[in-house]
C-alpha cells in the first residue's frame, strides 16, 4: 500500500497519529509498520471501542446462573461409570481418533523468564521443560495405544520462532515430524482507553498482543491446521494450555465421558475452594453451559451458597477440554462466532514526542477471544470434575508469590509421583524428591508393573527409560 493510501486509510478511521514518525523511519521500518496497519480491521476496532461499556451483563447472567450438570468425583449418580468411560476412551484412542491442541503463545515474563513459557525448566529433578513433559506424555500415549497422535501447537508472534527452533534443536522430543505442526495466532492492537486511538509501542511498531486462546479458530483455519486435522481423520481434539504440567493428556476416562455423552465440547473443572478463586466459572444459564470469568462475576453471586452450605457457583474451569473437530469446522467458518472480551490493562507506549511511557495504572483496552465461549454453541456440552491435586497446578507467577509458582508446581509434580510410587508399593522416605518420566510410566498402574517388589527410595530419584 502506498503512503498516500495509508494516509487515506488512517484519516478515514481517525488514526493518523500512527504515521507521526514516518519520515524518521528507514525503509524496512516503514514496510513493517505499513504491514501492521494494513492488517488492522479498523471498523472492528471502532465497534469494539464503542461497545467498551456495554459488554454482556454478567451480573444479570450470574443472577440466573445455576450449577452445571457434571460428572462429579466419587458420585454414584453419574450416568456412566468411570470404568465405562475409560473403556470408551481407550477404544477411541486405539482407533486413532484423537489429536492434541496445545496453546503456547505466552512469554514467561511474570516468571522473570524472558522466553516462551513452554521452555521453562519445571521438572523437579530432570529440569525438563513444560514442552518436553507435555510431548513425552503424547509420545507415551501413542506407544501405549499403537497409534499416531498429532500435536498442534498454537504460538504467538512473540513465541513462534523461538518455539520452532527449540523443538528443532531437541528433535521434537521424540515426536515424529509429521505429527507436529506449529501455527501462529493472530493479534489485536491495544487502544487508548480515553480516545480509542491505537497505541504505538515504538515509533515503528504498533502495540499488538495475541488475540486470546479463542483466536484458535481463525488460526486453525488460516494456517491449514484444520484441513490437516480433517485429512488425518482426527475426530476429537484434546485441548490444554502449556502452563499446567499435571494434565493427563488424552486421559481415556475424560475422553470417554465426552464420547458417551455425545458431546461436542467437554470441560474439566475443579470444585472451587474459595468463592473468589481466580478461575473461570462454569455455569448453566437458560439451559446452556457457559463460562463467566472471575473478573466478570459479581461478588454477591460468587458467594451465593446452597442450603447445605456449598458454593452454588462451584465449578472452576482449568482450561482442559475435548472438542469435536466438526464443531471447530462449523464455527471457524462463521464470522465473529466468538465474542471479544475487553480488558483494561497497563500498556507501555510512546507519546506524541516519541518518548516511552510506562503507565502506573490501566490506560488501554485489549481485545481477546476465549475458547470457552464455544461451550454454549456446542451440542451436549458436559463438565467433568477432577481432583486438583492430581490435575491442576498452573505455572503463572515468580517465586515468592502466594501460589502458582515454580515451587508450588514442582511440589505438585513430586506429590503426584510420590502417590504413584506409594500405590505401587514403593517406600519413599519423607521429604525426598522423586520424578517419573512419562516415557517410563504414564500412571500408577503402569508404574506398578515396572518397579521391583520391596523397592525403597531414600534419596532424590528420577525414574526414566
Amino acid at each position: 500500500m502506498s503512503t498516500d493510501k495509508l494516509i487515506a486509510l488512517l484519516r478515514a478511521n481517525g488514526q493518523e497519529h500512527l504515521l507521526a514518525f514516518w519520515d524518521k523511519l528507514d525503509a524496512a521500518e516503514q514496510g513493517a509498520l505499513a504491514g501492521q496497519i494494513e492488517a488492522i480491521d479498523f471498523p472492528l476496532i471502532r465497534k469494539l471501542y464503542a461497545q467498551r461499556d456495554h459488554q454482556a451483563g454478567m451480573g444479570e447472567l450470574a443472577a440466573r446462573a445455576e450449577p452445571p450438570p457434571a460428572f462429579r468425583l466419587n458420585s454414584d449418580s453419574n450416568p456412566f461409570s468411570a470404568q465405562q468411560a475409560r473403556d470408551r476412551g481407550v477404544q477411541a484412542l486405539r482407533a486413532g481418533e484423537l489429536g492434541v491442541i496445545l496453546t503456547a503463545g505466552g512469554q514467561g515474563t511474570r516468571l522473570g523468564f524472558h522466553r516462551p513459557k513452554g521452555m521453562y525448566p519445571i521438572g523437579p529433578l530432570s529440569k525438563k521443560s513444560l514442552f518436553q513433559i507435555h510431548v513425552e506424555k503424547i509420545v507415551a500415549a501413542a506407544r501405549r495405544y499403537s497409534v499416531r497422535i498429532p500435536l498442534f501447537i498454537m504460538t504467538s508472534p512473540a513465541t513462534h520462532a523461538e518455539t520452532e527452533a527449540f523443538f528443532a534443536e531437541h528433535g521434537r522430543f521424540g515426536l515424529p515430524e509429521d505429527d507436529l505442526m506449529l501455527f501462529c495466532q493472530g493479534t489485536m492492537p491495544a487502544v487508548d482507553e480515553r480516545t480509542g486511538a491505537v497505541l504505538l509501542a515504538a515509533p515503528s511498531r504498533i502495540a499488538l498482543s495475541p488475540d486470546g486462546h479463542g483466536g484458535l479458530l481463525a488460526a486453525l483455519l488460516g494456517s491449514g491446521a484444520l484441513e490437516r486435522i480433517e485429512n488425518r481423520k482426527i475426530r476429537h481434539l484434546f485441548y490444554l494450555q502449556v502452563d499446567n504440567p499435571l494434565v493427563d493428556i488424552c486421559g481415556p476416562e475424560f475422553v470417554g465421558y465426552h464420547l458417551l455423552s455425545g458431546s461436542e465440547f467437554s470441560s474439566q473443572v475443579v470444585a472451587k475452594r474459595d468463592p473468589l478463586e481466580r478461575v473461570g466459572n462454569v455455569v448453566k444459564v437458560d439451559g446452556r453451559l457457559m463460562v463467566i470469568e472471575y473478573s466478570d462475576l459479581p461478588e454477591q453471586a460468587a458467594r451465593r451458597r446452597n442450603p447445605d452450605g456449598s458454593l452454588a457457583i462451584w465449578a472452576g474451569s482449568i482450561a482442559v477440554h475435548v472438542i469435536d473437530a466438526r464443531l471447530l469446522r462449523r464455527v471457524a467458518t462463521q464470522a465473529e462466532s466468538l465474542p471479544f472480551h475487553i480488558a483494561r490493562k497497563k500498556v507501555p507506549h510512546v507519546d506524541p514526542a516519541g518518548r516511552r511511557v510506562e503507565p502506573s495504572q490501566p490506560n488501554a483496552l485489549k481485545f481477546e477471544r476465549f475458547i470457552f465461549d464455544l461451550m454454549p454453541m456446542a451440542r451436549n456440552a458436559v463438565v467433568v470434575e477432577v481432583d486438583p491435586v492430581r490435575a491442576f497446578s498452573p505455572l503463572k507467577n515468580a517465586s515468592g508469590a502466594k501460589g502458582d509458582t515454580p515451587e508450588t508446581v514442582r511440589a505438585a509434580l513430586i506429590g503426584q509421583y510420590r502417590d504413584w510410587l506409594c500405590r505401587a508399593g514403593v517406600e519413599v522416605a519423607d521429604d525426598v524428591a522423586v520424578e517419573i518420566s512419562p516415557l517410563y510410566a504414564m500412571d500408577a498402574e503402569e508404574l506398578a508393573a515396572k518397579v521391583p517388589r520391596g523397592m525403597r527410595i531414600m534419596e532424590p530419584t528420577y525414574l526414566e527409560v
